[in-house]
């Protein structure tokens, strides 16, 4: 009896259920009560779902790692140094050397080698080529997830990958290039502001962040629920990014609360002994949880514009052709 307590105790321990769908009586009505429903009956597909997704972040985590443990070499911060330096070294002043105190400073930059390039190239085109891809897997068994679907973790992953392999390079490549440029352009503004120019560069920037985040919601979801080109993807994605405000801000709400609650739970564990906690959890859930969120935001909405319409026409037509039958 006990076990069985503990076994139903909010759906974590219940590793039967990841398999079951919804009961066919059960409120599917996509409240915020159904939202803690779903996330605690599939946590532990969740899990597994985020350790298929690691290969997102992995590459840029090794980018980083042979960044920091390069080979360092002192350069000289500004462009007066060279001059400072020779007039220092033909006849010290007291200007000079106050001058040379000011401007002289040096700072450490990496030193590039070929094998640097070859490994940073490498991990850039493996997240390239299968950045399409691995969304669609994550975005298919989210959506199975919403639907109140069974859902089998490794091979739906690879059956969405598999049924949209072509499309799903293109729009990868796409959403990448996307990505890039507004980051980019983000970063460039960011540190040369000041004139009307580029405040309003930086700001349109940020106006096109905002709404390309909300674009994507919808992307990977339209791709593995309707045969559409990607261009009808990416123009109902934008339609649906302003349709969906309500639901889209609650579902910004809720991946600004996890990476909250992830911040604090490092703020507060750092100096603890259960710091690594912290720093391993988002390997093992975050991912997942914010695609998750996204897509529970999300799907109503192409339900409500894209598939009840089309399912209450059939009903009807059905209706009518067992009227005429009768």
């Amino acid at each position: 009896m006990a076990n069985e307590t503990k076994n139903k105790l909010f759906g974590f321990f219940d590793y039967n259920r990841d398999n079951r769908p919804d009961a066919v009586e059960e409120d599917t009505t996509p409240t915020l009560k159904r939202y803690f429903k779903l996330l605690a009956r599939r946590f532990w597909k969740l899990v597994t779902l985020n350790l298929m997704m690691l290969p997102l972040i992995i590459p840029a985590l090794v980018c980083f790692y042979l960044y920091v443990s390069m080979r360092q070499t002192p350069v000289a911060g500004e462009v007066l140094f060279p001059q400072l330096l020779g007039a220092n070294a033909v006849s010290a002043t007291p200007t000079s050397t106050l001058l040379f105190d000011l401007f002289g400073a040096q700072q450490n930059i990496p030193v590039f080698t070929t094998w640097t390039y070859i490994g940073m190239g490498i991990c850039i085109a493996f997240l390239v080529i299968t950045f399409g891809w691995q969304n669609i897997g994550a975005a298919y068994i989210v959506r199975n997830m919403v639907r109140g679907e069974a859902v089998f973790v490794w091979s739906d992953y690879f059956y969405a990958i598999k049924r949209n392999l072509k499309q799903g390079f293109f729009l990868g490549l796409i959403d990448a290039v996307i990505l890039f440029t507004l980051g980019f352009d983000i970063s460039y503004f960011w540190g040369r502001g000041g004139t009307f120019t580029l405040d309003v560069g930086f700001y349109l920037t940020i106006a096109l962040i905002v709404l390309y985040f909300l674009m994507r919601f919808y992307i990977y979801l339209l791709i593995v629920t309707f045969d559409l080109s990607i261009y009808k993807i990416l123009k109902n994605a934008l339609i649906f990014s302003l349709l969906g405000f309500k639901r889209n801000i609650m579902g910004v709400l809720g991946i600004l609360l996890i990476t909250a609650l992830h911040v604090i739970l490092l703020l507060l564990l750092i100096s603890t002994p259960l710091s690594g906690l912290p720093i391993i959890l988002p390997f093992l859930w975050y991912m997942a949880a914010v695609t998750f969120t996204s897509a529970y935001a999300a799907y109503p909405v192409i339900d409500r514009y894209m598939i009840a319409p089309y399912a209450n026409q059939e009903d009807e037509e059905e209706t009518e052709e067992e009227s005429v039958a009768e």
